[in-house]
């Protein structure tokens, strides 16, 4: 039923009021440990006050524009594709988009950028890599890449997975054990990088699109569950760049 342009725009603050609200019960278990720490245990005021306060209540209006925005684009957006793509019957091209949404949104990751950048300047302080700005830079983009890859070939292994049908905690176990096995050979300075690259590789962007993906595909065909086989992609763009950094160190390091 569509709805005039007054009634979509009441719609529109309707749910940011709602989501306002429900920021705000999200932040108060934060907002009460600070409190507790700070009066009780550390007696002392809190400083910069209005600061504080008006951080507090940014953060309150970002994740309800946040939460908004997921509801009324990324999660469609996601959804409405893979259903067309199911329909289509074109797997080389959902595959294909898959890669790319998975490279396209980790290679700009900010925790990814500030993560390979800290690395570079530990790796050249310990003197494994050249101390010069262009090696750093070299090292540091090659893992940049090296994570976007991964986490690339992980969505289209997802998407195959749901495609398929097979068990997701066969894969996911086996990977661990793959991961387990490098931890082992790999160079020890790579594997506290490549344990971090497997938790900053889900980003804000990546997490409700790759979901709405995984869900929708598998509402769209017969004989899946969405519940049971349209989660599980953003476990893979987890575990699959603890690989693929450890063989990167391997590469660089030795």
């Amino acid at each position: 039923m569509k709805h005039s342009v007054s009634e979509n725009i009441f719609i529109l603050f309707r749910g940011f009021a709602l989501h306002v609200l429900g920021a705000c019960r999200d932040l108060i278990p934060i907002v009460l440990v600070i409190g507790v720490f700070q009066l009780l245990v550390l007696r002392q005021p809190f400083p910069q006050f209005l600061d504080v306060f008006i951080g507090v209540l940014f953060v309150i209006m970002g994740l309800a524009l946040f939460m908004l925005g997921l509801e009324i684009g990324l999660f469609p957006i996601g959804e409405a594709m893979a259903e067309a793509f199911a329909y289509k019957g074109s797997v080389f091209w959902l595959l294909l988009f898959g890669f790319g949404l998975g490279f396209s949104t980790t290679v700009a990751e900010p925790a990814l950028i500030a993560v390979t950048k800290e690395a570079a300047v530990v790796a050249a302080n310990g003197k494994f890599i050249s101390a010069d700005p262009s090696a750093m830079q070299s090292y540091a983009m090659g893992l940049r890449l090296t994570v976007a890859f991964s986490v690339g070939v992980a969505i289209l292994v997802g998407l195959l997975r749901i495609l398929k049908g097979w068990p997701v905690h066969y894969l996911i176990i086996g990977g661990y054990v793959v991961v387990t096995v490098m931890t082992i050979f790999a160079p020890q300075e790579i594997v506290g990088v490549a344990y971090d690259s497997g938790g900053v590789t889900t980003s804000t962007v990546t997490v409700p699109l790759v979901t709405a993906l995984g869900v929708g595909l598998a509402s769209a065909i017969r004989g899946r569950n969405p519940l049971v086989d349209g989660f599980g992609l953003i476990a893979f763009a987890s575990l699959l760049p603890m690989v693929f950094v450890m063989a990167y160190g391997m590469v660089v390091f030795r």
